[in-house]
């Protein structure tokens, strides 16, 4: 009776694979003529999509017209735009600063209605230029021959001996008179300051061997000396560069301010004074 037996181990032996019961089957090798089956590919880990780049900051800007863009009544302007300091530091310190005229603004002798000095209209924008104002001063590069010489610009309030004022460029102060500092920068431009506190100005620089200065370091503060005349708080900045008159040699005389000065205040209003 060992046939049942016979039969048992005959339906085991075809339950199991070619290679044997417990044992892996064998790769099948594609028949002729068949593509191979793709391998499955490993799965991929999750990779973070880069952060956006943040946009670019908008410059800051203030308002302010054009050079030689003279309020009305108050003379003819000059439309040179050459920047005639180019990478000079703003003359003071910090913002904000308003550039306008000081004899035609409120307070002045030449005002254009009631009010004084420190009238909020003084410390506000726009921006005017004042380089060719209506003046008595010689100045060959006003349309009358006659300006103020530079531009008047006033600090942030209206304070005497607040505000900081700081050197346009490295170089050396040549000259501390009873109203008027003299810069004589390394470009070979001069740079002349009015009517800071000139005892201020003298305790900072006593002597020659101190007036050697840097870009941006401190000269003075803003106030309203003027030898004995009356003025009002504010800085009177001048530009004398070499100027071609097309005759030989250029000659140094006083240039329009009010394109350095803006050039430059926009820098300092973008932290690249």
């Amino acid at each position: 009776m060992k046939r049942p037996v016979v039969l048992a181990a005959l339906l085991l032996l075809t339950a199991c694979s070619p290679g044997g019961c417990g044992q892996t089957a064998p790769d099948v090798p594609p028949k002729k003529g068949e593509a191979p089956a793709p391998d499955t590919p490993a799965p991929t880990p999750d990779v973070p999509a880069p952060e956006p780049e943040p946009p670019a900051p908008e410059p800051v800007t203030w308002p302010h017209d054009p050079g030689g863009a003279l309020p009305s009544g108050s003379g003819s302007g000059a439309t040179d735009a050459t920047l005639w300091a180019a990478g000079m530091r703003f003359p003071m310190e910090a913002a904000p600063a308003y550039a306008n005229s000081q004899v035609y603004g409120y307070g002045g002798f030449a005002a254009p209605g009631p009010g004084g000095q420190c009238d909020a209209r003084n410390y506000s924008y726009p921006w005017r230029d004042n380089f060719c104002e209506t003046r008595s001063w010689s100045n060959g590069m006003c349309p009358a021959g006659k300006g103020p010489q530079g531009q008047d610009i006033r600090p942030a309030t209206c304070e005497k001996k607040v505000h900081w004022v700081v050197a346009a460029e490295n170089g050396r102060i040549t000259s501390i008179g009873s109203y008027t500092v003299t810069l004589l920068g390394d470009s070979g431009r001069i740079y002349r300051y009015l009517h800071m506190d000139m005892a201020g100005v003298n305790a900072m620089f006593p002597n020659s061997a101190s007036r050697n200065v840097t870009r941006g370091q401190h000269i003075g503060k803003v106030s309203a000396d003027f030898g004995g005349s009356a003025t009002t708080t504010h800085l009177h900045f001048e530009i004398k560069a070499p100027v071609s008159t097309g005759g030989g040699a250029a000659v140094v005389m006083f240039v329009p301010t009010y394109s350095s000065l803006v050039d430059s205040y926009g820098r300092l209003l973008n932290g690249a004074g």
